[in-house]
């Protein structure tokens, strides 16, 4: 009997250096692959997830994979539970003898935290489990709660974020205000930054309230008016899809900075929803490839978005009670040119919305630009300042052109001093900055040809195209919302049946503005499209025209021109051009 107790020890024995082997293979490759292989110590993370509550759950079969350190014997094992050093071959080995299969040996003693489980007695046990690869190990289980639950899974550097997480709630108590709080990063240095959030929104507090705010209640303001909200819009724009990686925390401070960023570029405010929008058009595949080809496509046969991105991308992020919220201006200096600025902020006074005016200079640097434009920030800080818009002005170095097309995904309407519209001939279009805006920008443009208008009774130009139904939306907006008087024009030529097609276009307009509760004037005029508009506009006396922009290829519209190019022409009043 004595010789075979001694057969089943060497037998052990041989087991564990094999074990040992393994253990010593584990770490080398750890230090090139960066795995973590260290147990994790009880103490130390007791000490940074902050406990909060302790009970006896009595003896249960847990799982060995679960098992992630130890008490007290940390240091001499594996994350998988291999030994790393020699000294204690004999103790196992003499484990590994009595049993092939655990059974008979004395249940082992754990913490649980989480589903993750630390030994207190019985490490030699759970290496011998994990080396028979035994599916669950019968265990006494003390369960310890803590302030940020740990999983089986977390690693060394998972912990100190976890332990950040759960400072952060100590000092904010938030887990205890909002029990489904969840605020976990993968930023770990971040939390202070929401600490700052939360001082500097106690401060506004103090003074919007005329008294003293508790840390308490500028921690629940916080948490349910600025930082759920921009979760929600999170959450509604899809944009944890683009960054899987990260956590809804990680995405209000990657929103916070990014947002940040834009505003020092632009000069101007940034709403939460617009920095969204950008960040997920970066973060998009091949956007950088897309980037690439565009710049290598001339300006004049870049077509630009699809139709209605701007209505997908706005309107899911706020209510309709303010449409064009922000509003882009180029502004040139040429006195004549201020008639744009002058229609921008009859349209912030109706939307009660923010001015952005951004002068283009061509000069080789700041200073040589100054100048210039020293006398036209005066001017329009002197003119919206009268009307008592809120407005910032900035300036952009480059192509005109180019520059509006890239600011104006941060903004809801695009304006524009019409000087020089695309003309008749191929060589005037491709001249034309207008028309490379025109096609290339995802946001409504206002073109104004020769002054403001007052903006009382609009003609809807509607022929069931994409761009048409656009212009349909902005159209019902405006009337609803401002009382605009509307004149619906649909345009059919000659022919038989074209009239009786132009009447079910039509109809299709009467039936979204019938629903919309909007009453129009319904026109169906026969004749060439752009003469026909322009006919109709002076017999209407309306003040201003909305109108889909270009319907044909950029090539196309190039080579043949448009109804729009024609109305460009020769129409006087402002037009509203929607994609």
């Amino acid at each position: 009997m004595g010789s075979r107790n001694s057969l089943y020890y060497q037998a052990a024995l041989e087991d564990f250096h094999q074990a040992r082997r393994q253990a010593a293979m584990q770490q080398l490759l750890a230090r090139f692959t960066g795995e973590q292989t260290e147990l994790l110590s009880y103490d130390d993370v007791k000490k940074k997830l902050k406990v909060t509550n302790v009970r006896e759950r009595g003896l249960q079969d847990i799982p060995v994979d679960k098992i992630i350190g130890s008490v007290g014997r940390y240091k001499d094992f594996t994350r998988s539970f291999l030994p790393k050093s020699d000294s204690g071959s004999q103790r196992w080995a003499t484990v590994k003898a009595a049993t092939s299969d655990l059974v008979g040996l004395p249940p082992i003693e754990v913490y649980q935290l989480g589903d993750a489980y630390f030994v207190i007695d019985g490490n030699h046990r759970v290496s011998i489990a994990r080396q028979l690869e035994t599916p669950t190990i019968s265990a006494y289980v003390t369960e310890v709660k803590t302030r940020v639950p740990l999983t089986a899974d977390d690693d060394p550097n998972e912990l100190i974020c976890k332990s950040r997480y759960a400072d952060f709630l100590e000092r904010t108590n938030l887990d205890k205000l909002r029990p489904d709080a969840d605020l976990l990063m993968t930023f770990c240095a971040h939390y202070s930054l929401l600490l700052d959030h939360i001082d500097v929104h106690r401060y506004y507090m103090g003074l919007d309230f005329q008294r003293d705010v508790s840390y308490e209640e500028a921690v629940t303001h916080w948490y349910d008016d600025v930082y759920m909200p921009v979760i929600e819009m999170i959450r509604e724009q899809g944009a944890m899809r683009d960054f899987p990686e990260h956590t809804e925390a990680d995405m209000y401070v990657l929103l916070a900075e990014h947002r940040a960023e834009l505003e020092n570029v632009l000069g101007w405010d940034v709403d939460a929803g617009m920095a969204v929008t950008d960040m997920q058009r970066k973060k998009k595949p091949g956007a950088a490839l897309s980037r690439f080809l565009e710049s290598m496509v001339p300006d004049e046969l870049e077509f630009g978005p699809a139709a209605g991105q701007w209505r997908q991308e706005r309107v899911s992020q706020r209510s309709l009670s303010r449409l064009f919220e922000e509003t882009l201006v180029a502004i040139s200096g040429q006195p004549e040119d201020w008639r744009v600025l002058d229609q921008a902020i009859l349209m912030m006074q109706h939307e009660n919305g923010r001015l952005y005016g951004v002068y283009v200079s061509d000069a080789d640097d700041e200073e040589a630009a100054e100048e210039t434009v020293a006398p036209i920030r005066t001017e329009f800080y002197n003119r919206v300042n009268a009307a008592g818009v809120q407005a910032n002005f900035g300036v952009e170095f480059g192509s005109i052109a180019r520059q509006v097309v890239a600011l104006a995904a941060y903004s809801d309407l695009i304006m524009l001093a019409l000087n020089r519209p695309p003309g008749l001939s191929i060589l005037e279009r491709l001249a034309s900055g207008v028309q490379t805006i025109l096609k290339r920008t995802p946001r409504p443009i206002m073109v104004v040809p020769t002054m403001a208008s007052p903006l009382r009774h609009a003609l809807l130009a509607y022929d069931g195209s994409p761009k048409a139904e656009e212009a349909l939306f902005v159209a019902t907006y405006l009337a609803s919302r401002w009382q605009t008087q509307l004149s619906v024009v649909t345009v059919s030529s000659d022919g038989n049946g074209k009239l009786d097609a132009a009447k079910r276009i039509q109809s299709r307009a009467k039936t979204y503005l019938g629903l919309a509760g909007v009453e129009a004037d319904y026109l169906l005029p026969v004749g060439p499209a752009a003469q026909t508009l322009l006919e109709t506009a002076e017999s209407q006396t309306v003040d201003f025209m909305i109108m889909g922009g270009f319907g044909m290829s950029s090539m196309k519209s190039l080579v043949l021109g448009s109804t729009l190019n024609r109305v460009l022409l020769e129409y006087k009043q402002p037009i509203l051009i929607c994609r």
